[in-house]
């Protein structure tokens, strides 16, 4: 099998593509929620329906953490505490939108 030019140009592309797309992409910027004894009423919360480990593989695999219920715990208890929210810091009600918790 011979590789003419065209093939070379399409490799060069696909290489330029894949090496911009690992420029671009860097280690994840938002804090994970703490898994202490302060934050575990929201991880009980969010995992409270999870698969056992006696589960089916595609059970844990999709399983998502009920975010919006534990999300209701946040706000009270950073209020409370003083926990100042950083600059720029979009709407308080939504945490785990961009806060993961550790599995």
């Amino acid at each position: 099998m011979k590789i003419d030019k065209r093939d070379g140009f399409f490799i060069a592309v696909v290489v330029v593509v894949l090496g911009i797309f690992v420029a671009i992409s860097g280690k994840e910027k938002t804090t994970t929620v703490p898994n202490n004894e302060m934050h575990k009423i929201a991880y009980d919360t969010a995992f409270k329906n999870a698969p056992g480990p006696d589960a089916s593989l595609f059970k844990r695999t999709f399983f998502k953490p009920d975010k919006k219920g534990a999300e209701v715990y946040c706000e009270p208890c950073h209020k409370e505490k003083g926990v100042p929210f950083p600059p720029k810091h979009p709407a308080k009600n939504r945490c785990l939108f961009c806060h993961k918790l550790k599995r």
